[in-house]
């Protein structure tokens, strides 16, 4: 049994908010996208019609289906403007103490038939839903990046989601034209528990010396067949939220394989995050990527 989702509301415009805001109005849902900055949310809509032409121009989409999906957004910067959504999806940066804030927050604004879900990469599900007045309600829905080109979508149940709240996740994820992978809640769950260890090995593989940036990603690339090197790919994730990840990893499951590279948590102590800072482990200042190794 599910129950009918018509408005989604989507916490933080971001690269994950706005991509799941995208795929979401292009499925024939309302959105409302939410953020506290103004300048965010108009950088956020404009990436969202940026991504729209480039489909109808891939002749994936038709002009009509870019207009329509374009009219389906609102932006706000008040929560108060997701009042009437039946699903809310939080997409803030991968720190708990900030999620369990805005789950506060936003569940005193909400309907009480409202499902909340976190797009969260790796925090346990039952301890977010737990800071929530409807755990039963609550819901791990995680996206790959970018949203609208990767096909799968993590669901990961807390201990108290109950079924109705899982068959209508499952079914929203299903509308939206992508597959479901089912995880049981534990930390990174499937995707990172064995992506974010490569790229951490990749970052030690360098801090050892055993190769520099282009020697490594260009092993993986064309020695495994992987479409992105790891350090290329950490970059685009984002180092701050490699980290993150990483530090969950090691210590919910308290093993010495998982801690993070010294020199990983140099690079975000420098503040080089990768391309959302313009530099990582790559320099994007300049007309091509630079190593900076």
């Amino acid at each position: 049994m599910t129950v009918a989702i018509k408005k989604v509301g989507v916490i933080g415009s971001g690269q994950m908010g706005n991509g799941i805001a995208h795929v979401a109005a292009l499925a024939g849902f309302d959105v409302v996208l939410n953020d506290v900055s103004g300048d965010r949310l108009k950088s956020a809509l404009a990436t969202i019609n940026g991504n729209l032409t480039r489909q109808v121009a891939k002749k994936a989409i038709s002009e009509t289906d870019r207009k329509q999906a374009l009219d389906r957004i609102t932006s706000a910067e008040s929560l108060d403007a997701l009042a009437d959504c039946d699903l809310v999806i939080e997409t803030a940066i991968e720190k708990e103490e900030t999620k369990r804030k805005i789950f506060h927050e936003v569940c005193a604004v909400l309907k009480p038939e409202a499902i909340v879900a976190t797009n969260s990469s790796s925090i346990s599900i039952t301890r977010l839903a737990a800071s929530t007045d409807r755990p039963e309600k609550f819901i791990g829905i995680h996206f790959m990046n970018p949203v609208p080109a990767m096909e799968l979508v993590e669901l990961i149940r807390g201990i108290a989601t109950d079924d109705m709240t899982f068959d209508t996740a499952k079914a929203f994820v299903a509308k939206l034209g992508k597959q479901v992978a089912v995880s049981e809640d534990f930390p990174a769950f499937i995707v990172n528990r064995i992506l974010l260890p490569m790229i951490n090995e990749a970052i030690y593989t360098l801090y050892e010396g055993v190769g520099n940036v282009e020697a490594i990603d260009a092993a993986m690339k064309l020695g495994a067949h992987h479409p992105m090197g790891p350090l290329e790919l950490a970059d685009f994730i984002g180092l701050d939220t490699c980290l993150s990840i990483m530090q969950v990893l090691h210590e919910g499951l308290a093993d010495s394989k998982y801690r993070p590279c010294p020199l990983l948590v140099k690079y975000v102590e420098a503040g080089w995050l990768g391309r959302k800072s313009q530099r990582g482990f790559y320099d994007y200042r300049g007309d091509k990527p630079i190593p900076t190794r």
